[in-house]
Parts: structure tokens; C-alpha cells; sequence
């Protein structure tokens, strides 16, 4: 029981943390790309140059 006892007090450390004398930097490369792809009833591409103001 006592051999028990000292092998916990030996593994028991102490546990430090500290802040780091530096900031931290987190650098974000992020590229965003967007498509759009559509496609038109022909019917409605008529219109549409039909009606060149409607949009």
C-alpha cells in the first residue's frame, strides 16, 4: 500500500502552461471561384432578344 502511495506521489507531476512570447499567425490562402452555367429554352432565348430591356 505504501509502494502504492509513493509511485502516485512520484506520477503526479506538475503540469505548466505557458503563453508563447510570440502572437500566433494563422495565414488563410483561400481562392474562391464561381461558375455559372445556364441554359435557355429556346423559346425564352427568342424572347429575351426579342425583348432586349426586359432584363
Amino acid at each position: 500500500m505504501a509502494i502504492l502511495g509513493l509511485a502516485a506521489t512520484a506520477l503526479g507531476g506538475c503540469v505548466t502552461v505557458n503563453a508563447p512570447d510570440k502572437p500566433i499567425v494563422i495565414n488563410l490562402n483561400i481562392s474562391i471561384t464561381q461558375e455559372v452555367v445556364y441554359r435557355l429554352d429556346g423559346e425564352a432565348k427568342s424572347l429575351i432578344q426579342q425583348n432586349p430591356g426586359i432584363f
